[in-house]
């Protein structure tokens, strides 16, 4: 095995956990719109699977909420996007070092890797050397007999290890964050969705 696991920036515009996904399984940065649509006729199709207990609202509620550009994807969407693709999606969380697996229950034979900094979903790749071209990605990876993916799996929680030494991560619960609408500061990630569903202002920005 020759290469390296880098990290694929992906545009932060509330989609980035789509294009992440678009581009580790489609080499495709511009798939959000489309897998929306895919996941609102996922949950739409199947409304005892897909309740309000589940979903955290109505399921005809949730599917207009997905398809809003506006509105950011989590754990729900990369499970429904694991078996669309049938594929299993592993996700790394920098601040906590976590990775949680998504499709691990279904036996995909394949996998795929995002990187969570807190607020926003990136890419990981294998390339071939630091600096090469997009083009040479590898994003799919082969899930052996003892459900890992062997040394791609170990470089890619070096990466994370060493993300986190960087502090490349926002601190969810501590960060300060001033609304985009009407300015007014706040802290946490609790603070900043009480504001949104009080305002409907939903254009965060970081500030320290």
């Amino acid at each position: 095995m020759e290469g390296i696991v880098v990290r694929r920036v992906i545009p932060s515009d509330n989609s980035c956990l789509f294009n992440a996904v678009g581009y580790v399984m489609e080499h495709d940065k511009n798939k959000a719109a489309y897998l929306r649509q895919v996941i609102a006729a996922t949950v739409q199709s199947d409304a005892t699977k897909y309740s309000e207990a589940f979903l955290e609202k109505p399921n005809e509620e949730y599917c207009a909420w997905i398809l809003n550009p506006e509105k950011w994807g989590g754990a729900i969407e990369l499970s429904i996007l694991a078996d669309y693709y049938s594929r299993e999606i592993a996700a790394y969380d920098i601040q906590t070092g976590r990775c949680d697996v998504y499709g691990q229950e279904a036996g995909y034979d394949e996998r795929v890797m995002l990187i969570y900094d807190g607020l926003h979903y990136d890419a990981l790749a294998m390339s071939p050397f630091d600096g090469a071209p997009e083009e040479f990605d590898q994003t799919v990876f082969t899930v052996q007999t003892d459900r890992t993916i062997g040394p791609i799996g170990e470089l890619a929680v070096n990466l994370v290890k060493e993300q986190q030494r960087k502090r490349r991560f926002t601190d969810t619960t501590n960060f300060t964050l001033r609304c985009g609408v009407c300015q007014i500061g706040v802290i946490g990630q609790k603070e900043a969705m009480e504001h949104a569903r009080a305002t409907g202002h939903v254009n965060f920005q970081e500030y320290r």
